[in-house]
């Protein structure tokens, strides 16, 4: 199994930039984003500065949207960064949630997702591609590389991923639920003529690795709080009844809303609906053993990346644990 780490583009970026270099000396072989330009920095600048200190870390947002920025820069920029550091980086896209909700925007619709993984991969690896009706091509590319990962929860995205993705990201470390939606992204896969191994898996969750799990509970809440924002739109379109999984669905009930100005942050006030159950499923908690333990359990149902959320008082020192204790036991 790969293992990444998750982190938002706070301010100051050196000291992002820092701590995706030790994570990469601590073996992990990605290093993600959030991208949302009107909380955060904007990661793609930053991008060049993560690949500049790293030696083969690859890079990418998770995730970004296709509606926020054009498709011929994300292109462009995607290729642009390869050219310079050797194709080390990968897009991770979605429907857009906080990058577009901020700004007074909707989720966009799978078809649009669909149509901009297509295009952005064509240019970036330097192919020709209709544009709004026009023929385009970035001719400067040489031997351009760009994996698109797709993130999804609900029955429709994970057809879609199932087929149009080069790889599947699930924001969520329940085995039931991994279990299933890969079960359904390769089921797609395999309607669709392709083949299911060809498609990565990627699942990203919190990780804490101590022993106060009272704690590490209520400074990984607000994961639950960020994962339900998807659910509630999930449950307005298919019903608590629907296709999806109890163990997703049930949770929300108490939902009262969200603040985005807290967003993936530990002490979010918009998470206090989150009960410890769903903290200890969707998260990896407690001694790195219990990491171990869970992750093996992931691996058995094909995930073949884990993705850390580092966001609570204790990131550098599970960064390290995570290093010792897990990637390198």
């Amino acid at each position: 199994m790969d293992f990444g780490i998750v982190l938002q583009t706070d301010p100051p970026a050196r000291d992002l930039v820092r701590l995706m270099k030790a994570a990469e000396d601590q073996g992990f072989r990605y290093g993600w984003t959030f991208d949302s330009c009107v909380l955060w920095q904007e990661p793609f600048v930053i991008y060049s500065q993560i690949l500049a200190a790293t030696s083969s870390m690859i890079v990418g947002p998770m995730v970004t949207s296709p509606a926020t920025r054009d498709w011929s820069v994300m292109a462009s920029t995607f290729a642009t960064l390869n050219d310079m550091y050797g194709n080390r980086t990968v897009c991770g896209i979605g429907r857009g949630d906080s990058a577009h909700r901020v700004v007074g925007m909707p989720p966009s619709t799978l078809v649009t997702v669909r149509d901009c993984m297509h295009v952005v991969k064509e240019l970036a690896e330097g192919r020709e591609v209709l544009l709004r009706d026009k023929p385009v091509q970035i001719p400067w590319i040489r031997n351009g590389r760009l994996e698109m990962w797709m993130a999804g929860y609900g029955p429709k995205a994970l057809k879609t991923v199932g087929e149009h993705a080069d790889g599947f990201i699930l924001q969520c470390a329940d085995p039931a639920i991994a279990r299933w939606t890969i079960g359904s992204v390769r089921e797609a896969a395999r309607a669709a003529g392709r083949d299911p191994a060809g498609i990565t898996i990627c699942l990203a969750a919190p990780a804490y690795v101590g022993d106060d799990l009272a704690h590490q509970r209520e400074q990984l809440r607000w994961f639950g709080g960020m994962v339900g924002n998807h659910v509630a739109d999930l449950v307005a379109r298919y019903g608590d009844s629907g296709p999806v999984p109890r163990e997703l669905t049930d949770y929300i009930r108490e939902r009262q809303g969200y603040d985005y100005s807290h967003h993936g942050r530990a002490g979010n006030p918009s998470t206090e609906f989150v009960p410890d159950e769903i903290v200890d499923r969707f998260c990896l908690l407690g001694p790195s053993s219990a990491h171990v333990e869970r992750l093996e359990e992931l691996a058995s149902l094909g995930v073949d990346q884990f993705s850390l959320y580092l966001m609570h008082d204790q990131r550098e020192e599970t960064l390290k644990r995570y290093g010792s204790e897990v990637i390198n036991r």
